[in-house]
């Protein structure tokens, strides 16, 4: 997964490199250690600041079973996919503040590092966290072939 700057639509794209996810999985991330503790800001009145912006599904909407519903000032989400075919990209936008930095409405890959994302999938759960890249692998490589 990574994470792309842009106020106000930051974009979320998850991808995978393995022929193992062809079962329902689930892709959570939780931004609750985040350097930057980061919150979504998806109202104009609440949490986040300035400009704000909802979830919205981009790309991939075919292999979402569930988008999730997500609050201003949630720190977590999960989106339930009924697969991630290798190559294919599942992604969606959606405003992302930080509430310790000077500039709350741009967040960079060093405020989103450690901010965790979980796969829960039939062969099992596997998580990690974001890099100051903004970058994110889950080993989720053991397949039942």
């Amino acid at each position: 997964m990574r994470f792309i700057e842009g106020a106000p639509k930051d974009r979320f794209e998850i991808s995978s490199d393995s022929e193992c996810l062809n079962g329902p999985l689930t892709v959570s991330i939780d931004l609750k250690d985040s350097a930057g503790g980061l919150i979504f800001d998806t109202a104009s009145k609440g949490a986040g600041v300035e400009v704000f912006h909802p979830f919205e599904l981009t790309a991939g909407t075919a292999l979402v079973n569930q988008a999730p519903a997500v609050m201003d000032g949630d720190t977590a989400l999960s989106l339930r996919l009924s697969e991630l075919p290798k190559g294919q990209i599942v992604a969606f936008t959606l405003d992302v503040d930080d509430t310790c930095g000077a500039r709350e409405i741009t967040v960079t890959g060093a405020e989103i590092a450690g901010a965790r994302v979980k796969v829960n999938s039939v062969e099992g759960s596997q998580s990690a966290v974001f890099d100051a890249t903004a970058r994110v692998r889950v080993d989720v490589s053991s397949c039942n072939a």
